[in-house]
C-alpha cells in the first residue's frame, strides 16, 4: 500500500555519510531513525532510483540544491534525497553534486523503508534490482501533507513544483 497523504511516515532507519564529526555523529556512516529525525520539522523529501543515474544527478538532485534556500524561506527545515545505495555512495554522489550541507543524502540500502512507503519499484530489467520509485513530499512532524508521484518522467516531484505548492 502507498503512503497517502495524511498518514505518518512509517518506523524505519535511514543512513547518511557524516563528512564532518560532530557530537553524536561519527565520521563515515551513521544510522538514524526517522521518526527521531522527523519530530517538529518541516522536510521536503524526494526519492529518486539511483545515485548517479542521468536524470537523478542532471535534473533531480540540482533543482534541490539549486532552490534549497527558497525552499527554506517558506518553512522547510531540510531537505533530503533518499535513494536504494549505500551511505558510502550516497556520501560521494553528494559531494559530486555539491549538496553537502543542503541536501541530507539518505541511504536506504536494503529497500526496507522505501518498501515500508510502498514506492518501491522492480528495476531488474535494468539490472538495478529493488529502487524507489521517482516522488517529492512534504513531511510536517512525521506527517505527509503532499505527495508528488511521477508515473513516467521528471514532472511533477522537481523542486520547482514544491516551491508552487508551498506557495
Amino acid at each position: 500500500m502507498t503512503i497517502q497523504i495524511g498518514d505518518r511516515l512509517p518506523e524505519g532507519t535511514l543512513s547518511e555519510f557524516i563528512d564532518v564529526e560532530t557530537e553524536g555523529c561519527a565520521l563515515g556512516p551513521n544510522t538514524f531513525q526517522v521518526a527521531d529525525l522527523v519530530k517538529g520539522k518541516k522536510i521536503v523529501i524526494f526519492g529518486l532510483p539511483g545515485a548517479y543515474t542521468p536524470t537523478c544527478s542532471a535534473k533531480h538532485v540540482p533543482g534541490y540544491v539549486q532552490h534549497a534556500e527558497a525552499l527554506k524561506a517558506k518553512g522547510v527545515d531540510e531537505i533530503w534525497c533518499i535513494s536504494v545505495n549505500d551511505a558510502f555512495v550516497m556520501g560521494a554522489w553528494g559531494r559530486d553534486q555539491k549538496a553537502t550541507g543542503i541536501v541530507r543524502m539518505m541511504a536506504d540500502g536494503n529497500a526496507a523503508f522505501t518498501k515500508a512507503l510502498g514506492l518501491d519499484a522492480d528495476f531488474s530489467k535494468h539490472g538495478m534490482g529493488t529502487r524507489s520509485k521517482r516522488y517529492s513530499m512534504l513531511v510536517e512532524d512525521g506527517v505527509v501533507k503532499s505527495l508528488n508521484l511521477e508515473t513516467t518522467g521528471f514532472e511533477v516531484s522537481s523542486a520547482e513544483k514544491m516551491l508552487e505548492q508551498l506557495g
